[in-house]
């Protein structure tokens, strides 16, 4: 099991394979970093650390005027890397005083005293200490004076894009297309809440939902819109058909709600904690003549879910 480890807490080893980055989203760009990384440890029978932070370093650095929305939170990020074969992730809390560190010290201080490092896996593009002066020559100018190898990842593509997190939240929040970050992902978008009531206008439509509140804020929501969605409940996954929007058909509101119907299933679902892994995106959000012509398109919108989700199997 990766563990997550906070910089306070961690154990010094010399034999250790360290990446860093925010790693957002742990997409298909980092994977192939991640995944050299994990071979460097086996090759030198030492550990493998993920560096990482938190909150996002952008949201500290603007003063909380750009709250960047994650594809992860820290506890999804462990558990991917968990399945990734990593054996560590450090988390640094990131604060002000932290970002005035340059990234000399941060390598020498931190990196190589605290944490220890034998081989040093860096991307491209990776930059990091005070005003993000620190680059791959950085890494590799200290790496004589502590004596560690580099190793440097390149760019991944995905249908000649480069794959990237901000790409990846573009995706989801300008056009709520799934299918795209899935693809960059390489596994469905995660979003996890609680069950809460609602009004129960999708019970009387013959669709029951669960209206979810989502367990952390920061997260992306992608855009308004039906999507098909696999359920994670209790250990059992359901397919199901979301809407996240205003529901202009039913209410004059402007309050977001994110309600899911799941297939096959029947059980009192409040106060319970839902898993959404989104798969595609089958239309836009609009208002319907009616609740009769609504109630006919939620018939073709199951229909079309359950088409998507049955290509997974």
């Amino acid at each position: 099991m990766t563990t997550l480890t906070f910089l306070k807490d961690v154990t010094h080893d010399p034999n250790t394979a360290v990446t860093v980055g925010t790693f957002d989203g742990v997409h298909l760009g980092h994977r192939t970093l991640i995944k050299k990384l994990v071979a460097e440890a086996k090759r030198i029978n030492g550990r493998s650390v993920l560096v990482t932070f938190n909150p996002h370093p952008r949201e500290v650095l603007h003063g909380g005027h750009n709250t960047v929305g994650l594809l992860t939170t820290i506890e999804e990020r462990a558990e991917i890397l968990h399945e990734l074969g990593v054996d560590a992730m450090v988390v640094i809390p990131f604060d002000r005083d932290f970002s005035l560190l340059s990234s000399q010290d941060f390598i020498q201080k931190i990196i190589f005293q605290e944490i220890g490092v034998r081989e040093f896996i860096i991307g491209y593009d990776h930059q990091f200490g005070k005003n993000r002066e620190g680059t791959i020559q950085t890494v590799e100018e200290l790496s004589n004076l502590l004596d560690y190898n580099v190793h440097l990842i390149q760019a991944h593509e995905v249908e000649h894009l480069t794959v990237s997190s901000t790409s990846i939240r573009k995706a989801l929040v300008n056009e709520g297309d799934a299918a795209l970050a899935k693809a960059f992902l390489g596994r469905p978008y995660p979003l996890t809440g609680v069950v809460v009531h609602g009004d129960k206008k999708g019970r009387q439509l013959g669709y029951p939902t669960a209206n979810l509140r989502i367990e952390n804020h920061r997260k992306v929501i992608p855009a308004h819109g039906v999507y098909a969605v696999e359920v994670d409940y209790e250990g059992q996954r359901y397919g199901g058909m979301l809407n996240i929007g205003i529901r202009p058909t039913v209410t004059n509101s402007n309050e977001l709600r994110i309600e899911v119907n799941l297939f096959d299933f029947s059980d009192d679902l409040y106060g319970k904690k839902l898993r959404l892994r989104f798969h595609d995106r089958i239309r836009d959000e609009k208002k319907f003549n009616g609740l009769d012509e609504l109630k006919s398109q939620l018939a073709q919108d199951k229909e079309d879910c359950i088409k998507v989700l049955k290509t997974l199997y």
